[in-house]
């Protein structure tokens, strides 16, 4: 069990090297050399656990979403055990995809330099797909409860919506990493929450909770 778990623990070692690497040189800059050395262990090392620069990359990709989203499931769990409207929810689960301050902007960065290799990768390219229908059921599991609990009109379509909130969450977040400046974090939440508000225009009845009304505290 102890062999297990070092074996991981080094692979995450070597993940974490790679995305520092990205985040100041870019993925270009990705040699398994490089990657040794900014973890301080040896290429023959890597090598151990990773075939080639490919199989590395394509763990440092998984790694990085797998570790975004139980960070995502943390947030929801917090936010449902206070009651939380699941309008805010899913607001709040969407902000951590974007590049609001400096670690979320050297995550996106890392996210972005993978989607382009992406386009050539039919590897990376599938983690990329699952991920992005991971979210969209999860935003449209979001709709279907708060259908249930009055947050939500009965018709609305919930994988359309989620489609929708899903690309302009997407959209918001590379404009925002794009033009920090034309786009700030602040105007990036007020559209994402006005997106949100034009969806989720009920009372939450299990919640007692007005649209917009966040828990106090």
């Amino acid at each position: 069990m102890a062999r297990t778990s070092d074996h991981q623990e080094r692979r995450q070692q070597v993940a974490a090297a790679v995305e520092r690497i990205i985040t100041a040189d870019g993925l270009n800059a990705v040699t398994v050399a490089k990657t040794a050395a900014e973890a301080g262990i040896s290429v023959g090392l890597v090598q151990h656990y990773f075939r080639s620069k490919d199989e590395m990359l394509l763990f440092a990709y998984g790694h990085a979403l797998e570790r975004f989203e139980q960070r995502v499931t943390a947030l929801v769990g917090r936010a449902e055990a206070v009651g939380t409207r699941i309008e805010h929810i899913v607001l709040d689960a969407l902000a951590e995809s974007m590049p609001l301050d400096a670690e979320r902007r050297r995550e996106w960065r890392v996210a972005l330099a993978f989607t382009g290799r992406a386009a050539d990768d039919p590897r990376l390219g599938e983690l990329k797909v699952a991920a992005l229908r991971r979210t969209r059921a999860l935003i449209a599991q979001a709709l279907i409860n708060a259908k249930e609990c009055g947050e939500v009109a009965p018709e609305v379509d919930e994988h359309v919506a989620a489609a929708r909130i899903a690309a302009y969450a997407d959209g918001l977040a590379a404009h925002l990493y794009a033009d920090p400046e034309g786009l700030t974090p602040d105007a990036t939440l007020a559209a994402l929450g006005d997106h949100l508000a034009g969806v989720f225009t009920g009372q939450c009845a299990l919640r007692h909770r007005e649209p917009g009304e966040r828990p106090e505290g």
